[in-house]
């Protein structure tokens, strides 16, 4: 009998199908809850790679060739195979059927411009003839009619838009959303979910005294949330009892902060198949699981599970969730996915004005469809409320902030009357603890180097963003590990916003530039966090406001209205800040009222108009990538390190530049791909992005090809550990960025 293939690695059509049906039983085995008809989805997979049993794709995969002359895509010829009379009969509606064809057609995103009707007709008449072998009894199907749909069901190179019909756009979304799940798990040989059984159990097995927020937080399962509690009461704890039982992300604006909460998760909370449970998502998991000692599974194995959303539990950036606010070709499996979904967001006054935006548009297509949020904060702009209102989306809410009343002092303030300097700093040293966080890269660095002027060598400490990946992931584990109460050792670490929120440190003074007083109550969060402010303790927070001047990055990182308001705000202010306090000034100062004439809050609505005027499909998911995280960057490696690496790189870009066999093992393939996905990995860690603006065409002294698609340039500039990029004389210094 003639075999038909699904892949050029030998699986056969018949074996795909199975288990695409077989991952489609597991998804409602675990959520049966799904607002989408089970047989709705059992159809789709069963028709959508019929087309493969055209002759032309059955050469191309038998050759390993990647494309084939006048070949139409096979999504497109698997709806001839859709039987419209016999799925009538069975009370499927014209609107299903249309739905089922539309997501058969575009269950792979094609361009479709340079395709003609006629060829297209053709091909369909020609499968007549290659069906005629195929196994149809093993989908438990008879044989069936092949033939052109009708166009009441589906017009070829149409597509479907929300402004048309609503409804019948959303069950498409959602159809087409989990035909794409099961088949990219399908391919991948991995199961589609893992059932969320264990966190309530878990959480319990901690033996805790929940609190007031936690107990609150779990009595309020079923509910959208926003709950406003301060730093140090456990969000996390409060944001997986919400949880529970259920499909969740957790996610957090810092990748340090989503790296630390990860781990303390896996190793402390899950303890358990975590290879099955939890997930860390964002663009360098390869990096962190390396790190996993006890990991039962191969690491591309489990880093394939949580980029193809398998796990129950993932604690992610949101730009791996919420780019699909711009609806590219393709993004329907991540919102059918948010609908029987949990997605708590932590610290989301953190955001600027672009991701805030995304996120509240987001949240309300994730309301739409079935999804559910809690939003955990230790501060929360009132405008914020206001524009999740204006975007109808109902949540609930206490009435009151949660207070820790054994710290309801952490901080005493005083205010300084002049731009950041070392005097003060070196004063109240004294063998502390000593946090400084300044608004940019460029005044982080000043300070730095004048104070490693002034005291011994290891005493002081530089983080930004500006260091090459490898240094910089030593630097945040230097500074997570320096800022537990375990740790003995004193010293200063002058830092940007990188460290601001949701980073589980406690340092014994915080010196601070005043960025806007949502930010200031953040970084506050890194000084005295778990423990009480008494008289014998004194000043413990020093924020310099720039005198009669702007501090640095106003106009550029820190919106110039938002930091005169905030500045205003913090007049006579000096002395003991209760957190009752904080949170009361923030409703003062935050108001939509007092906001909307900031260039910040207009960018967030331009930003949500946007959004909602704009069609599904206008952009492409590569260009959202970009958009989302509003990168400008251009990855690079400073030549130092380039001339430093250069034996050890030119090796790694041999191992790239090895092509593949036209005859491999699965076993053969498996390690060739590691070792280009090892290469790559190990060249990304000598790179650093920085903004477009900062280089100059005359600053690239040399450009590496990763492959056809990537190159990366290497950069005239000085580069050290300490102090890490450092531009050479002409080049502009960078602003620091949240990323």
């Amino acid at each position: 009998m003639k075999v038909f293939l699904a892949k050029s690695d030998g699986e056969t059509l018949v074996d795909h199908t199975l288990n695409l049906l077989e991952n489609s039983k597991i998804l409602y085995q675990i959520y049966p809850k799904i607002e989408l008809k089970a047989n709705l989805l059992e159809l789709a997979c069963i028709y959508h790679d019929l087309g493969k049993i055209n002759h032309k794709f059955q050469t191309k995969v038998r050759q390993n060739q990647s494309t084939i002359l006048g070949e139409i895509p096979h999504g497109l010829l698997s709806t001839a195979f859709i039987p419209t009379k016999e799925l009538i009969s069975r009370k499927y509606s014209n609107t299903e059927i249309s739905v089922l064809a539309y997501s058969v057609a575009y269950h792979h995103e094609r361009e479709l411009s340079g395709l003609e009707n006629e060829n297209f007709v053709n091909e369909i008449e020609a499968l007549k003839q290659d069906v005629m072998e195929f196994p149809f009894s093993r989908l438990g199907l008879e044989s069936l009619t092949v033939r052109k749909l009708s166009s009441k069901y589906f017009k070829f190179k149409s597509i479907l838009r929300a402004r048309d019909d609503e409804e019948k756009y959303h069950l498409y979304v959602m159809l087409k959303g989990l035909l794409n799940r099961v088949d990219y798990a399908a391919s991948a040989h991995s199961q589609v979910e893992y059932p969320p059984n264990f966190l309530d159990e878990k959480l319990e097995e901690l033996h805790f005294q929940w609190n007031s927020l936690q107990e609150y937080m779990r009595a309020h399962q079923d509910l959208n949330m926003v709950a406003v509690a301060q730093t140090g009461m456990g969000k996390t704890e409060a944001g997986l009892l919400w949880i529970g039982n259920n499909k969740g992300f957790f996610t957090l604006p810092l990748r340090t902060a989503i790296n630390a909460i990860y781990s303390r998760i896996y190793s402390t909370i899950v303890k358990e198949k975590q290879e099955n449970r939890v997930g860390l998502l964002h663009a360098d998991i390869y990096q962190e699981y390396t790190k996993l000692k006890d990991l039962e599974i191969p690491v591309e194995e489990y880093e394939t599970k949580t980029r193809q959303w398998c796990l129950p539990l993932t604690v992610c950036t949101i730009d791996q969730i919420f780019d699909f606010v711009y609806r590219y070709a393709g993004y329907e499996s991540k919102l059918a996915t948010l609908s029987y979904s949990k997605i708590v967001i932590d610290e989301i006054q953190m955001y600027s004005a672009d991701l805030l935006a995304y996120l509240l548009v987001g949240l309300r297509y994730i309301h739409q469809y079935g999804g559910k949020f809690a939003i955990l904060t230790a501060t929360l702009p009132p405008f914020i409320l206001d524009l999740l209102k204006r975007q109808g989306i109902p949540f609930a809410a206490p009435e009151k902030p949660f207070i820790d009343a054994a710290l309801s002092i952490r901080h005493a303030m005083e205010v300084v009357e002049s731009a950041i300097q070392i005097e003060p700093i070196l004063a109240q040293y004294q063998k502390n603890k000593v946090l400084v966080i300044c608004n940019t890269v460029k005044q982080a660095k000043i300070i730095f180097e004048e104070l490693s002027a002034k005291l011994n060598l290891g005493e002081v400490h530089l983080l930004h963003s500006q260091f090459i990946k490898q240094d910089r992931a030593k630097k945040e584990e230097m500074i997570f590990d320096f800022g537990q109460k375990e740790c003995d050792e004193s010293g200063i670490w002058v830092t940007t916003q990188v460290v601001e929120a949701s980073l589980d440190i406690d340092f014994d003074i915080l010196f601070t530039e005043l960025s806007d007083l949502n930010g200031l109550f953040q970084r506050m969060g890194r000084c005295y966090r778990k423990r009480l402010w008494t008289e014998e303790v004194g000043t413990n927070v020093y924020v310099f406001n720039g005198g009669d001047k702007a501090c640095s990055g106003v106009k550029y990182v820190v919106d110039k209205q938002l930091f005169e308001n905030s500045k205003t705000c913090l007049k006579q202010q000096d002395g003991p800040l209760s957190e009752e306090k904080k949170m009361h000034l923030v409703e003062e100062t935050y108001t939509t009222e007092k906001m909307k004439n900031t260039e910040y809050y207009q960018k967030v609505i331009d930003n949500m108009d946007y959004l909602d005027l704009s069609s599904e499909g206008e952009e492409s998911k590569k260009n959202v990538k970009k958009i989302f995280r509003n990168i400008h960057n251009r990855t690079i490696i400073p030549n130092p390190v380039y001339q430093e690496k250069i034996d050890e790189i030119e090796r790694l870009l041999i191992v790239l530049k090895e092509r593949s066999k036209l005859k491999q093992t699965d076993d053969e393939k498996k390690i060739w791909q590691k070792k280009r996905k090892d290469a790559r990995y190990k060249i990304s860690q000598f790179t650093v992005e920085i903004p477009e603006y900062t280089i100059k065409d005359d600053s690239i002294v040399q450009t590496i090809e990763i492959n056809k698609y990537k190159k990366i340039e290497i950069l005239n500039c000085d580069y050290s550990f300490d102090s890490g990029i450092t531009y050479k004389k002409g080049q502009k210094e960078i602003e620091s960025n949240i990323f």
